[in-house]
Order: C-alpha cells, then structure tokens, then sequence
C-alpha cells in the first residue's frame, strides 16, 4: 500500500502587467493566484493539483493523512462531502490521480480509459475587443491552427455582441468554427444582475444561428432547467453548459430533461477527475458532448486534457489562449514548459506518469504568497 504522508499547498500570485480585462469582470485584473496542491506518499512520490484556493482544508486534513494514496473512490467521497460543508476542495483530488500514475508508471489519460491520448483544442477568448480587433483575434487562431474561436459575449449593448460575430464571419467564411458564451450561467460575487429569461436566450441563439455559430454556451442560468429544455427546441444550434455546476444530481437533471448538448464540467471546480470520469461516460452513453470548460491554470488545463482524451474524446476542448493579456507564458507560469497546440490546433499527451508536468519551482519560489502543510 502507498499511504499519503504529507499534503502542502502553497498560494502564489503573478503580477499582470499589461492587466487582464476579463470579459466577466468590469476591474481588470492585476494578478493572477494559483494555488498548488502537493500530495505526498511514503515512498516520496509527489502528486501536483491546482485549482480553487482550498482555504480551509486544515479543518479536514486529518481524513487523508495515513490513507491508502490509491483508494482514489474513497477519497474522492470525502472530497465531496468537504464540498457540502465548506468549499470546493478537488484539486486534491487531480494530485491525487498525478500520485496514482506515478505510483503505477501510467499516465493519467490511460488510468481514466486510454481512449486516446490526442485531443484538438479550440482557442477560448477571454477580453472584449472592438470589431476589427475581434476579427484579427481570429485571424491569428487561424494562422496557429486552431479549428476554433470562442467569443465572449456581454458588452453594453447584444447588438454589438452580435456584430462581432457577424464581422468575423464575413472577414473568414466558413473557415473557424465559431463558440459564442453568453455567460449567464452564474455570477461573479458583486454582479447582481438578473440572467437572461428563456424569451432573450431565443432571440440571441437565433440571431448566431444566421452565423453558423457551433454552439450558444451558457445563454440562461445554470438552474434553469424548464428554460434549458425549451431552448433547445426552439433553435438548431447545439447548447452547451454545467461548467459551475457542481453535484451528481444536477447533472442527471441536465439529462434527463435533455437541457443540454454539450457539457462542461470542470474537473478542478466539479467532482474532480474521479467522478467526471463517470459523467463523461454518462454524457456520451446520452449522445450528448462532453467538453470540459479549462479556464484557469495549466495544471487545471493538462487534468482536463487527460481526463477527456482517456474517457470520451472532444470534437474540441477548451484552451484559454488571448494574448497579450492572456497569453501562455501568464496562464502556465507555474510549469517549467507551457502546453501549446501543434500547427493544426492538436495537443498530445505524453506517456510520463501522472499529468506529466514539471513545476517551474523557480518561478513557484518568486510568486509565493502563502504556504500550509499538513501531516
């Protein structure tokens, strides 16, 4: 038996400068926090997560402390009881699933199923630019070999939304697969506007529909199921969403009711690499798609790679990828080599043990902002 001896998490900040105007956040952003989840076993194998901040975690420590590091179901059970009581603690759960492949000299795509180990990715925009500026964003996703562009939706006015979409179809015809995210499924801390009725999430995914748009992403609340599946047979453009949501019985309700056609749980935000292994194949098994939402760090981006790719496979996966503010170097700052696409928009897995990362410690050591361990 391999038993956990140690967990350390460690805060980190990265100083942005030009800032990140997020598309979802009026104040652009200054910094960027990463928080790095290091899980240790008694034959000194480290397993690396990241994801949400894991404030707190000490109060819960003591139930993975001296267990069986490969008794992943278990943990993960525990993981999501944490969840009720206090908050989303699951990037312990990715380090867990890095320990389990080192343990076993496996990468983690084959431990989830070894469907693949190629996935092809689509650049996810994060900043509102004007038109012409959107249509050079598309441009240059071209020119690096994306099949895909997200844009994001939200500025003052849906019509300028609508002609962006519209301008950067006529610039490039056919040649990207367009995503638009409309970003109502949830909200930040102080935005108390009220998200999209069913009437408004019609009338927008029938204007993108002229524009042969792949998908309307998150166009009503994430609860909102009722609205969800009257959508759905009101448009012929494939809906996506549940990238927030978060327990199992949500997602049976997104499909049972039929809600969705295109999933997005992320494993560092929702039940983890352990128990997304399970929708993913629920979700094909329904002929939906299933495509995690990836935006934060490149730990979080390389879990979601593998547990996708080993599972179901993606028409596309989602790659945070909007330079200058965002560019790779910002969002893998923390990995010694950044993950990037080959010429045609593909990544492919490496057969390392575990993600196959190596932390930049350097740049970890700089950035530190806060430091917890537990054993």
């Amino acid at each position: 038996m391999s038993t956990i001896t140690k967990i350390e998490i460690t805060h980190h900040q990265l100083p942005l400068e030009p800032p990140f105007p997020a598309s979802w956040d009026p104040k652009p952003r200054t910094k960027f926090p990463a928080t790095i989840v290091r899980v240790f076993d008694d034959a000194g194998r480290v397993g690396v997560g990241s994801g949400d901040a894991m404030y707190g975690f000490g109060d819960y420590q003591h139930y993975f402390i001296g267990q069986d590091a490969l008794d992943l179901e278990r943990h993960n059970a525990v993981l999501s009881n944490i969840e009720f009581h206090a908050g989303r603690c699951y990037p312990l759960d990715v380090a867990l699933w890095d320990l389990a492949g080192k343990i076993r000299d496996q990468p983690v795509w084959k431990l989830v199923g070894g469907k693949s180990n190629r996935i092809r990715a689509y650049a996810s925009s994060g900043v509102h630019r004007s038109i012409p500026e959107m249509v050079e964003v598309a441009k240059r996703a071209m020119a690096l070999g994306y099949p895909a562009l997200k844009v994001r939706f939200g500025r003052t006015n849906i019509g300028d939304d609508l002609a962006v979409v519209a301008a950067i179809r006529d610039a490039i015809g056919m040649q990207l697969e367009l995503m638009v995210d409309c970003n109502q499924g949830w909200r930040m801390p102080w935005d108390t506007l009220q998200p999209w009725n069913l009437e408004k999430a019609i009338s927008v995914a029938q204007e993108i529909e002229k524009q042969h748009v792949y998908w309307v992403e998150e166009p009503l609340h994430r609860g909102d199921y009722k609205g969800y599946t009257a959508l759905k047979k009101s448009v012929n453009i494939l809906v996506a969403g549940g990238e927030m949501t978060r327990e199992p019985y949500e997602f049976r309700e997104l499909l049972e009711r039929d809600c969705l056609d295109v999933f997005q749980p992320d494993c560092v935000c929702s039940l983890g690499i352990t128990g997304l292994r399970k929708l993913a194949l629920e979700v094909e098994r329904h002929g939906k798609i299933f495509t995690p939402h990836t935006w934060g760090n490149g730990i979080g981006v390389m879990a979601n790679l593998h547990l996708t790719a080993g599972t179901v496979g993606a028409p596309f996966i989602e790659f945070p990828f909007d330079p200058p503010e965002w560019s790779l170097a910002r969002r893998d700052f923390m990995l010694k080599t950044p993950i990037d696409i080959d010429s045609e928009g593909w990544i492919t897995l490496s057969d390392a043990p575990g993600l196959g990362l190596e932390l930049d410690e350097v740049m970890l050591e700089k950035t530190l902002s806060g430091q917890a361990t537990f054993s």
